[in-house]
């Protein structure tokens, strides 16, 4: 009698595995979950998180930004985290559309599964949906408007896209407000992306409103004891050294002495090794010293003493944004002066921002450098406005490079989701099914935006589609009266690249999860192996 047929090992023990139907299954049950997760944070009436730190209960964020929110949350789900990654790579290169990324994946996922429970094919799909995909972008490219040719025409709609992705955050009360700052900087920018640049300051008290733009680069120090308040025409040196002289600068060396006169000689010996150093930072021809480490009172006194004034505990961040601004270099050697390379500031003076005093740079030698001061209550306000600021200065940044627009509210995918349903009468067998649930994912978009603000999403979004078979293509919903409405003269745009990336990030996605039909974990390691 044969022995019982015993299929091969291949994987390590410990080692576990899911195929065909059930790796399917966990893939999407991860993916749509995560989805539905952040879902409810979509368009303007949507709801916050709040990230609790595990080590500190002190430390929470409140927050409905999706790189936020998906950065911070552990997952173990593979195809979840296909989805993260996603929304990291937008928060990237657009800054904006995050949340509406990962939703749009989810809702094609949903679709995906329903076709697959059908008994069609997982490659069949992935031809469907990469079809209507093709269709969706070409439509999105023929409603697109590009606002080039004319400066203050483009100046008007970056205000209105700035506007639009406030309306979605922290920044609503505000957003016409945060909107022109977010326009002044990104002007000053003239074309470039790096927002080095901007730089953010948040300082409690205050209102939101009450935020205002700075000319210059300002640093969150105070100026040294006994030096001026306002220096002219400043030659500055940027540096990263130390200027301790307490102890002696080789590691693990030890000093025997045989009486306390002899280490009084090694203190004023290196009390005048620090006098030297000092003495070459001055030979530079400078006016500003600012260092990233701490100044000790000797080196403070002799800079006093030589009309240089210092600056010390520059974070790191800062000197490198200072020495953007000024066009100095960071050095941390001093015996070549004529090699290095000075930054210069017209004027740098002590103000006072609430009841924190602060030194500003003004007339620096990058005239685009400007610091947004804001405002607020606590600390998680300033926060969650600091994120919601920086998505709209992405998007803007980009926006000037390609300066092309879409209406937003719905209106744009809606216009897609009607695009692939004609498409597909004229396709046959089950692509065509495909294609339909592809529109379908797309409708959702609005669902999900008018059911997130409690109105009766299924009828809005009926209304909004009658609405668009009739002609009225420029019609979207109005979440904040819970009507359908022409969106175009409410002036709720959004920038085109934020819709490409969502369009093109979420399928491709969606493709690479609906690929999958095996999924194999590792065996955990042993305690106590090496």
């Amino acid at each position: 009698m044969s022995e019982a047929y015993q299929p091969a090992r291949i994987l390590n023990q410990g080692s576990t595995q899911e195929k065909a139907e059930g790796a399917r299954l966990s893939n999407f049950v991860g993916a749509i979950a995560l989805s539905d997760l952040i879902s409810t944070t979509l368009g303007p009436k949507g709801m916050d998180k709040i990230l609790q730190s595990p080590s500190n209960l002190l430390d929470s964020t409140i927050t409905n930004d999706g790189a936020t929110i998906l950065s911070s949350i552990q997952i173990s789900n593979p195809a979840a985290k296909i989805l993260i990654e996603i929304s990291k790579v937008q928060d990237d290169e657009i800054g904006d559309g995050t949340t509406s990324v990962v939703v749009l994946a989810g809702e094609l996922l949903k679709e995906a599964e329903k076709l697959i429970h059908k008994r069609i094919h997982p490659q069949t799909i992935i031809k469907g949906f990469r079809l209507a995909k093709n269709i969706a972008l070409k439509k999105l490219k023929e409603i697109a408007q590009d606002h080039s040719e004319n400066e203050e025409d483009l100046k008007k709609y970056l205000k209105k896209i700035a506007m639009t992705i406030f309306s979605t955050k922290i920044l609503t009360p505000y957003k016409s407000i945060f909107a022109d700052l977010a326009v002044e900087s990104i002007l000053r920018l003239k074309g470039s992306t790096n927002l080095e640049s901007i730089q953010i300051l948040k300082k409690t008290g205050g209102l939101l409103k009450e935020s205002y733009i700075e000319e210059g680069f300002v640093l969150d120090k105070k100026l040294g004891v006994g030096q001026p308040k306002r220096i002219e025409n400043a030659k500055i040196l940027v540096a990263n050294t130390s200027m301790d002289y307490d102890k002696i600068k080789i590691f693990g060396s030890r000093v025997v002495v045989n009486s306390s006169s002899k280490l009084a000689e090694i203190e004023e010996e290196e009390k005048k090794k620090m006098l030297r150093k000092c003495q070459k930072i001055v030979d530079h021809g400078i006016n500003v010293f600012i260092n990233r480490q701490l100044i000790y009172n000797l080196p403070e006194q002799f800079f006093t003493d030589h009309g240089v004034v210092s600056i010390e505990h520059a974070d790191f961040a800062g000197i490198e944004r200072l020495s953007l601004v000024t066009g100095g270099e960071i050095v941390s050697t001093f015996d070549h002066p004529e090699l290095v390379t000075l930054g210069t500031a017209k004027v740098i003076e002590e103000i006072m921002i609430g009841e924190d005093k602060l030194i500003r740079f003004s007339g620096c030698k990058e005239p685009s450098a400007c610091t947004i001061i804001l405002r607020g209550s606590s600390k998680q306000i300033l926060d969650e406005a600091e994120r919601s600021l920086h998505d709209g200065l992405a998007v803007l940044s980009q926006m000037v490079k390609n300066p092309k627009t879409v209406l937003g509210a719905g209106c744009t995918e809606i216009i897609m989701a009607q695009a692939i349903e004609e498409a597909a009468k004229e396709t046959s067998g089950k692509i065509q099914i495909a294609m339909e649930a592809f529109a379908r994912a797309l409708t959702r978009i609005p669902i999900i935006i008018a059911n997130n603000a409690g109105y009766d999403a299924e009828q809005l979004v009926s209304e909004l589609k009658t609405s668009h078979y009739k002609g009225n293509t420029t019609f979207g919903v109005d979440v904040m009266n819970g009507k359908v409405c022409d969106v175009q003269e409410l002036g709720i745009i959004e920038s085109f690249l934020v819709k490409k990336g969502m369009l093109l990030k979420a399928s491709e996605a969606t493709e690479m999860i609906l690929r999958v039909d095996h999924i194999m974990y590792s065996a955990p390691r042993q305690r106590g192996m090496n």
